[in-house]
């Protein structure tokens, strides 16, 4: 089979084996309370990413401080005798 018939097949052995889904009938207006331990775990996840925030900041300081302070330096001629 070549690939134009493959990519027929599937896209019609798709369309053949879907199914009609519904809208359940859930309730809706139940609140999510989230006990300690997930708030516990929400507050690890925001000191790693901060934690890793400092290093690139003082990396990038750095990288401007040297590209601030180094300078292009003339050549200069020497004359030969």
């Amino acid at each position: 089979m070549n690939a134009k018939a493959v990519t027929i097949f599937a896209a019609l052995s798709t369309f053949a084996t879907g199914t009609v889904v519904h809208a359940s009938g859930a309730a809706t207006n139940k609140v999510f309370v989230s006990g300690p331990l997930i708030l516990l775990f929400l507050g690890f996840c925001a000191l790693v990413v901060v934690a890793q925030i400092i290093p690139v900041l003082t990396s990038l300081y750095g990288m401007l401080n040297s590209a601030k302070d180094s300078k292009v330096e003339t050549p200069v001629e020497v004359k030969s005798t």
